[in-house]
């Protein structure tokens, strides 16, 4: 997915991939959200919009290496593109609430199967926190605590692989913590900020660890090691906060209500809540 140190200015072709699928999704989204705020009484927020659109100007920023600081086998560059591409963006689409676009502005059978898809066993064990954090954090140490590092810098498919496993589990883990999307069987809003506390302690020990040069296996010279911890440090740090005001902001306690005469992909949507203990 991402152009590696070693490919100086030029976006891969596996970049190119993903920026035509980017594109794709963006377009997609945008034209189910103006739809919404045109046609649907409920309307669609225009933060939304504009915090996925800003999530996707994030990830071609770290798709298109020329738009990058640093040079080109500069070991800084690795590190803004993991943040980029790693921890901002999937926040920030994922704050797009792009599933509850889908819902409301699809045909209640396409509707009612992504309701099911979302609340089947396997995705809810595959996106349970606990397991997102192994994946996240142990991505981070088999990259900067192993040969994987040094054995992936010339070889694009494995370099782009980590990337792409890098957004995928951090998107998930952030929908979810902090979606405004209905997730299945979403934890109460205290046991997500202890995720987000666990997640804040691995980002911090690892970044710690890279800086000082601890069990670390990456051939770069150490003042550039050490100002890549650096920025691993209080960029994730900084989006982990993020990521913990987003929860906050984002819960609404559960209150009786009257009921109401839903539209077919609304009752799609209220399908994939039951389970969600988020009050």
């Amino acid at each position: 997915m991402l152009a590696h140190s070693g490919s100086h200015d030029v976006v891969d072709a596996y970049s190119a991939l993903a920026l035509g699928l980017l594109a794709a999704v963006t377009i997609a989204y945008t034209a189910g959200a103006v739809r919404l705020r045109r046609s649907d009484p409920r309307g669609w927020p225009e933060s939304r919009i504009a915090s996925f659109l800003f999530g996707a100007g994030l990830m071609v920023m770290a798709l298109v290496p020329s738009s990058l600081p640093f040079g080109a086998h500069d070991f800084h560059r690795h590190m803004l593109q993991h943040l980029l591409l790693g921890m901002f963006a999937p926040l920030a689409m994922v704050l797009g609430a792009p599933v509850t676009v889908l819902f409301r502005s699809s045909p209640p059978n396409r509707s009612r199967r992504v309701g099911r898809l979302l609340n089947n066993r396997p995705l809810r064990l595959a996106t349970h926190p606990a397991v997102l954090i192994a994946l996240t954090v142990g991505g981070l140490i088999a990259v900067y605590f192993t040969p994987l590092y040094n054995a992936v810098t010339d070889n694009e498919i494995l370099h782009n692989a980590i990337h792409l496993h890098f957004f995928i589990s951090v998107y998930l883990f952030a929908w979810i913590i902090a979606g405004a999307d209905p997730a299945p069987h979403r934890p109460r809003v205290p046991v997500r900020l202890f995720y987000v506390g666990l997640a804040i302690l691995g980002h911090a020990v690892i970044s710690q660890l890279l800086y000082a040069g601890i069990w670390v296996q990456v051939d770069v010279p150490a003042a550039e090691r050490r100002a890549a911890g650096d920025l691993m440090y209080y960029g994730g740090d900084i989006a982990e906060l993020l990521l913990a005001l987003a929860v906050v902001t984002t819960w609404h306690p559960r209150v009786a209500a009257p009921r109401r005469v839903l539209e077919p992909g609304a009752v799609a949507a209220e399908q994939v809540l039951v389970g969600d203990t988020s009050a």
